[in-house]
């Protein structure tokens, strides 16, 4: 069996007020364990299968220096990934430099995912980023002249105080570096980030929808695949695909979530207790009915949606079997072509009030 694996780093420079991943201030004592502790864990959970695709997440991955790259990376030699179809490794602007780009290539690295989120004064204050659209531009160009060609940059938007032309000036920055792909996320104020401390409130729903339908047009020459993703032609995220095709895949490091022999499970967020080896902090068996909704949930976020035959070759039964789709059907909130089935594109919106109707 081939499958992905996701690895965590969870060191950053500082914290952004959105962020609720796992993750910590870069400190090189905490490092050199937390190192270890992810060799041990990778040894203890890997199954010598072989690993299609690799990403390396955080946290802020570029921050760690040469000497704890170098040890990462020899720590992934573990991994029997001789046929590796993608390796991504995310980066801040501010981190790539030509050591940085040397390594990640002379290691495989053949995706990168920078994380941008906005060019305006005002989102990058209220997010505690700094970036400049001059920065990204000579931050790419370096990345191009070391011989990449997939490159992700991430968009947040809807973030309290921007107006549409915000982000239409944002996109219109981003469409000039010319990437392959772009993940666009809607602002969400989670619990224990710095916005949610603060009090901030969400903007209102209806403007929201009108910066999602603007994205939508602005983009349109990529390929909008997933519903907060676009790429060029056949540069759709391979990592990204196993998740919302519902495949199994390896989560390594403090917070990473897996999905392994009809187990889904998420390792713990303390890192003392990580550091000691108790990784695993919650598992949830998925079998019969279970797996099917997960099927149609991440299918589902897909504009190419649930292959007919596809899910009656994995379950034995057919999704209209199984499910009631008649009067989502009559509504138009799915549409049924050749053998797939999708949301209307018209409603991708409301997505996740069609899951409920489906679940």
């Amino acid at each position: 069996m081939k499958r992905a694996a996701y690895i965590h780093i969870p060191f950053c420079r500082s914290i952004c007020s959105y962020c609720d991943f796992c993750k910590f201030i870069y400190n090189q004592k905490w490092v050199a364990v937390y190192l270890d502790a992810l060799e041990k864990e990778i040894k203890d959970r890997y199954q010598d299968d072989e690993i299609k695709t690799l990403y390396i997440g955080g946290g802020t991955p570029s921050i760690l220096n040469l000497q704890e790259l170098q040890r990462l990376f020899k720590i992934l030699k573990i991994f029997n990934s001789s046929n590796l179809e993608e390796f991504t490794f995310e980066c801040n602007i501010e981190d790539i430099n030509v050591e940085l780009l040397s390594i990640l290539r002379e290691n495989g690295v053949n995706r990168l995912s920078i994380g941008i989120e906005s060019f305006q004064k005002k989102n990058l204050e209220l997010m505690n980023r700094r970036v400049t659209f001059t920065e990204a531009q000579k931050a790419i160009s370096l990345c191009r002249s070391y011989g990449f060609r997939n490159i992700n940059i991430d968009l947040i938007y809807a973030l309290p105080g921007e107006t549409l032309t915000d982000l239409k000036n944002d996109l219109k920055l981003f469409l000039k570096l010319k990437v392959e792909h772009i993940s666009t996320y809607s602002l969400m104020i989670e619990e224990h980030t710095k916005l949610k401390i603060d009090n901030v409130s969400p903007i209102d729903e209806e403007l929201d929808y009108l910066m999602f339908l603007t994205i939508n047009k602005m983009l349109k020459k990529y390929h909008h695949y997933e519903v907060s993703n676009f790429a060029l032609k056949g540069y759709e995220s391979k990592h990204n695909l196993t998740y919302w095709h519902n495949e199994e895949y390896y989560g390594f490091g403090l917070g990473a979530a897996g999905y392994l022999d009809d187990v889904r499970y998420e390792n713990t967020k303390n890192l003392k207790n990580y550091l000691l080896g108790d990784i695993t902090a919650s598992t949830e068996i998925v079998k019969g009915q279970d797996k099917m909704n997960y099927e149609v949930m991440l299918n589902l976020r897909l504009s190419e949606g649930i292959n007919l035959k596809t899910f009656q070759e994995k379950y034995g039964k057919s999704l209209l079997e199984v499910y009631d789709l008649k009067k989502l059907f009559h509504n138009k909130d799915l549409i049924k072509k050749g053998e797939y089935v999708f949301i209307n594109p018209d409603k991708i919106y409301v997505m996740n009030e069609i899951l409920l109707k489906i679940i």
